[in-house]
């Protein structure tokens, strides 16, 4: 068959077009599979990290944390409390920064031994971050650490995995991504405070101004005495650099039998009640003044926390419920020989009432 110029030259455009795309799908394929040391894994983003309205963690057992950007600040939307903002910020910079140090495998079957395996199955060991601008998510798998600088990453959908820099070490807990602060009470504020625990005697600490440095513990039980002159200091620092582990709304009906109230010499008064729920402590704050200089704050206090049930680390707890035998030395011991007892160590006063 003779071919015509007009079909000899459909034909030569039709093969150069064919060629065309191949070289334009092998260009791709091959830019995917082997970016050079130093390029970005998230092009752009740089110059977009502004516009990032959510930012999703997930793992494969089912721990995921949203944050999502409001109009001043990000919040933590499990728990619709206000995110540590400067923990996103320094996510989405690190991640915008984060550049290749060298390609890693592209065989799905070696991804678990460097963490980047797809989380759909639980025992996935990468987190899976999203990134949602106006019109485009991105998402990566950060997998294992390497060293102190660098971790394996690969992009969710495609095949290569890469050592990148700098370190990402996301966590798709919520409770990591709150903003733990939630009061900083300094002793030198502290005028009184008073213990109303759920068991043990109630008492208070209290100091007739800031000049004094020791807080003193009126009408102490009869024949006792404080460990030290200024055993009483810490609970006056209690609610100094307090943070929170965890924050749910107050449950309704919920009971709380330990108080304490804190009184400053510039008109605050916090009060703090708390519960204990197995090895958990819980408290809730509320806040008022008699001042104007102490009226921003204690409105603060309460619009950041009223509604919220706060928990506290145990030992955080037992430092703002004190009880008052812990600020006492201990009562003298009375050793018994069969059947009688003698004093050891008593007052001459004491030794009279002692059991004989």
């Amino acid at each position: 068959m003779i071919l015509t110029s007009r079909r000899l030259a459909a034909l030569l455009l039709a093969g150069v077009a064919v060629i065309a795309l191949a070289l334009w799908v092998s260009s791709r394929s091959s830019q995917e599979a082997t970016q050079q040391s130093g390029q970005l894994i998230l092009p752009g983003l740089q110059h977009s990290v502004n516009t990032v309205t959510e930012v999703r963690l997930v793992k494969g057992d089912g721990t995921h944390t949203t944050l999502r950007k409001g109009t001043t600040d990000w919040l933590v939307a499990e728990r619709g409390f206000p995110a540590d903002s400067s923990r996103v910020r320094k996510l989405l910079l690190d991640l915008a920064q984060l550049q290749v140090v060298e390609e890693k495998t592209s065989d799905p079957a070696s991804y678990p031994q460097i963490g980047v395996e797809d989380v759909s199955s639980p025992k996935a060991a990468g987190t899976r971050i999203e990134l949602v601008e106006p019109g485009k998510t991105s998402s990566l798998i950060v997998g294992n650490p390497s060293g102190t600088n660098s971790s394996y990453v690969r992009m969710s959908g495609s095949k290569p995995s890469w050592l990148a820099s700098p370190q990402l070490t996301p966590d798709a807990d919520p409770r990591r991504w709150l903003d733990a602060s939630v009061i900083d009470l300094p002793e030198g504020r502290i005028q009184n405070v008073v213990e109303h625990p759920a068991t043990g005697a109630s008492y208070t600490v209290v100091r007739p101004s800031a000049q004094q440095a020791v807080f003193n513990v009126p009408d102490l039980p009869k024949g006792r005495e404080l460990a030290s002159a200024s055993a009483a200091n810490p609970v006056a620092s209690a609610l100094s650099s307090l943070t929170l582990d965890d924050v749910h709304k107050a449950a309704s009906g919920a009971t709380y039998p330990d108080h304490v109230t804190f009184q400053t010499f510039d008109g605050l008064t916090v009060d703090v009640t708390g519960r204990k729920d197995g090895d958990r402590r819980f408290i809730v704050l509320n806040a008022r003044s008699s001042s104007k200089s102490a009226a921003a704050e204690a409105q603060a206090l309460n619009s950041r926390f009223g509604g919220w049930e706060i928990e506290i680390q145990g030992y955080k707890y037992d430092s703002i419920f004190q009880p008052l035998d812990g600020l006492l030395k201990p009562l003298p011991v009375v050793a018994r020989t069969k059947g009688k007892g003698r004093t050891v160590g008593l007052p001459a006063a004491l030794k009279a009432r002692a059991p004989q």
